[in-house]
């Protein structure tokens, strides 16, 4: 697969692959790409969607916003069209709003697959939802007009799309709970400084910087940058010893594979 093949079109979500790198972008711009759960089930088919050959995954927003977040239309009575509404959802069984937001999550978890690198090119806005969205790839390369913030708070509920685990990670349970409780903004210096960001570059830089650190990505033979990544996504969980078991491990099958011996 040599051009620019279009895999999926639905929703919000255009799913696109050239070559081992697939882009996924956010298509509602005169919405700020506000989020839906018609949106959540795209981005969730985009990832079973993805064929095998892609290695890296670029996830951008079009217009002058990444995410606003989710839609307001959400908390009205009506809903979406030919959607449960929110509130009809906390009215119902425990268990069947437990269900419903686990599949929500869906959308935010398959980014950080091993055969996979994922990067967020992230531009103006990305609001709850948004930043969660963000924060659910392994990279981020953002514009210095960014603007992160955790809203959920602010309006009673809690961030529930896998935000809080990937914060914490970055930046540390006390500034993660700041700027979950205030809902304050995070700027492109703040991200860079803490961790939120990797690179902050000029708008009109974004995708020249993600096709450049997309190339840098596939120069690693694909199997040494799977190892490293379960490596390094695995060592907050273990202890220093088992990490060093890991390694050795994940080492030695590098070499039987280089050495062309099978396990």
């Amino acid at each position: 697969m040599t051009s620019l093949d279009s895999v999926l079109d639905k929703d919000g979500v255009r799913l696109t692959v050239e070559d081992a790198v697939a882009t996924v972008t956010l298509t509602n711009p005169a919405k700020r790409n506000a989020q839906s759960p018609a949106l959540w089930r795209a981005l969730a088919e985009a990832g079973r969607a993805l064929p095998g050959s892609v290695r890296v995954v670029v996830l951008r927003g079009e217009g002058k916003s990444f995410s606003a977040g989710l839609d307001r239309q959400a908390f009205t009575p009506e809903g979406f069209d030919g959607e449960p509404s929110f509130l009809d959802m906390a009215r119902g069984p425990e268990a069947e709003l437990d269900a419903t937001i686990a599949a929500y999550q869906e959308a935010f978890t398959w980014w950080r697959r091993n055969d996979i690198v994922s990067v967020a090119v992230v531009q103006g806005h990305a609001i709850g939802a948004g930043f969660q969205l963000a924060l659910a790839c392994d990279l981020r390369i953002v514009a210095e007009d960014v603007q992160f913030a955790m809203r959920e708070t602010s309006l009673g509920l809690v961030p529930d799309l896998t935000g809080t685990h990937p914060l914490v990670n970055l930046v540390g349970y006390a500034r993660a709970l700041e700027i979950c409780a205030t809902g304050r903004f995070v700027h492109a210096e703040e991200a860079e400084r803490t961790g939120l960001a990797n690179l902050v570059v000029p708008v009109d830089q974004l995708d020249a910087s993600a096709r450049d650190l997309a190339a840098a990505l596939l120069a690693a033979p694909r199997d040494a940058v799977v190892e490293t990544k379960a490596l390094l996504s695995g060592a907050v969980s273990r202890t220093y010893e088992e990490q060093r078991t890991a390694e050795r491990a994940a080492q030695g099958r590098r070499l039987r594979d280089l050495a062309g011996i099978a396990d």
